[in-house]
């Protein structure tokens, strides 16, 4: 199967959006290690390395493997791989309802005033409006299914983050 960026309405600029050789290439190269190691099959794409406009990708970052985006459908699907210690940083979204299952590893994820420790098989949803943000305790592997992903509906805490994304947001 070919890469599918286009038909997963991947984010616009994305060269720029992401994280730059030669730290990307090392960080997809780990992330598909460990998906080895854990026998799990990855989409034929090519995947987002984001350290959200930090420039700290080993501490605030995630890769994402975009598997669906149909904006008229009405629903998103992506694996979302954090390293050990990894954190995606607090945001919410003002339309996206996400809900979050653990495929591998441990997470720590925050959702409002809770903190729930997360492992294999465990189901998180998380409503539009609620700040959330998810770190992993060893390396894991979330799967999201949600309502579209679109840039401009992303609210992050850090202002840092939040200017970033809004170059982009177009």
């Amino acid at each position: 199967m070919s890469k599918r960026r286009s038909m997963v309405n991947m984010p616009p600029k994305r060269k720029v959006f992401e994280v730059s050789e030669p730290e990307r290439g090392r960080a997809l190269r780990a992330c598909r290690s460990q998906m080895r190691k854990w026998q799990i099959a990855l989409p034929s794409i090519d995947p987002l390395v984001l350290d959200f406009g930090l420039n700290d990708f080993m501490r605030v970052g995630e890769i994402e493997f975009w598997i669906a985006n149909e904006i008229r459908a009405g629903y998103c699907g992506k694996y979302m791989f954090v390293f050990d210690g990894q954190t995606c940083p607090l945001h919410s979204h003002r339309r996206k309802h996400e809900t979050f299952f653990v495929v591998k590893g441990r997470i720590c994820l925050r959702a409002g005033r809770k903190t729930l420790r997360l492992s294999e098989g465990s189901v998180v949803p998380v409503a539009p409006g609620v700040v959330h943000s998810f770190m992993g305790e060893g390396n894991a592997l979330l799967l999201e299914l949600s309502t579209p992903c679109q840039i401009a509906d992303n609210v992050f805490v850090e202002p840092r983050t939040d200017r970033w994304l809004k170059k982009f947001a177009g």
